[in-house]
């Protein structure tokens, strides 16, 4: 489901407001990724120690997260307060804000990173951090699913007319892709830590449906709770060149955006461009199938079951 995290952070707070063919790039690094539930993890080194498997976000508007564990054992200073929201906009949660003076990925070293001291929950419950999308933007970042590698990159990317290069937009510090569903086009964060393609309740209303909507599981944010449909569109999902056909697509009441996560996006290999705002999606195929992620693979490393937070808006 979609995993945006918006930081909005001050020091008082401070804010955080097929590549051989498509770009011009030297100075390769890569490493290994483990695909697990369709997410990626990566090995960090921290500060000179590790390694330390982090999962890679795009979802997540701002460089990094580490678990309270990872930060303790560390022993990471504490520089400020984070302010954390989500797209429902109903609420917030306030955070401590750490120095990282260095994070190695894939041979790259990153320096001076602010990152959030946050648990992390679900399936991410097995990893010590998250690397979100905005401490890659000085890199090519390629995610190749079906070789499960990591690549980064100096260089660009060239536009080839919307076929597999792609514009994106960011303004939260997450790329947000268009979509086609039929003739309707379609904003969705491209987001590696989602799940299936999730559309917002009131865009159903628009889009020609084979069956459903029907309920199909109960959905978390930071901030609010709300009950998960699921329905089949009529029209196929267009991404560039590569359909989706008759997509399984859950319904979300409490998000305003559509969000396309790892059950589409593991299909292909991924290069993003932050500079120019391009993202180049590569595959052999042009049609694939799209369903739900299940419910039982979602919770497998969930923690027991815990009573509703009062505090969680319900919606929906």
């Amino acid at each position: 489901m979609n995993s945006l995290v918006r930081f909005l952070i001050s020091s008082a707070l401070l804010t955080f407001p097929f590549v051989a063919n498509s770009a011009a790039q030297v100075s390769l690094h890569s490493e290994r990724l483990d695909i697990t539930h369709g997410k990626p993890y990566v090995m960090v080194m921290v500060n000179g120690r590790g390694p330390f498997r982090f999962v890679i976000d795009t979802g997540t508007g701002g460089p990094a997260i580490v678990t309270p564990e990872l930060a303790d054992t560390l022993g990471l200073p504490v520089t400020g307060q984070a302010r954390l929201t989500d797209p429902s906009g109903r609420g917030e949660r306030r955070e401590q804000l750490v120095q990282i003076d260095s994070l190695d990925v894939a041979g790259v070293e990153f320096t001076g990173i602010k990152a959030i001291r946050h648990s992390l929950g679900g399936e991410d419950g097995t990893c010590q951090g998250l690397l979100g999308f905005p401490l890659f933007r000085d890199y090519l970042l390629t995610l190749d699913y079906p070789n499960r590698t990591i690549t980064l990159a100096s260089g660009s990317l060239r536009p080839d007319g919307d076929h597999s290069v792609l514009p994106f937009r960011m303004p939260e510090g997450v790329p947000i892709v268009l979509l086609r569903i039929g003739e309707l086009p379609v904003e969705a964060q491209f987001d590696s830590g989602g799940t299936g393609l999730s559309l917002p309740e009131p865009l159903i209303g628009r889009l020609k449906l084979s069956s459903g909507p029907v309920p199909f599981g109960n959905g978390q944010s930071l901030a609010a709770r709300y009950q998960v449909k699921a329905a089949r569109l009529a029209d196929d999902v267009h991404l560039g060149r590569y359909s989706f056909p008759h997509a399984v697509v859950e319904v979300n009441p409490a998000f305003p955006l559509a969000n396309l996560g790892s059950q589409a996006i593991g299909n292909f290999s991924v290069t993003f461009d932050q500079k120019n705002q391009l993202i180049a999606v590569y595959s052999a195929r042009q049609s694939f199938h799209l369903d739900l992620a299940p419910t039982e693979i979602r919770m497998k490393n969930a923690p027991p079951p815990k009573p509703n937070d009062p505090a969680l808006v319900p919606v929906g």
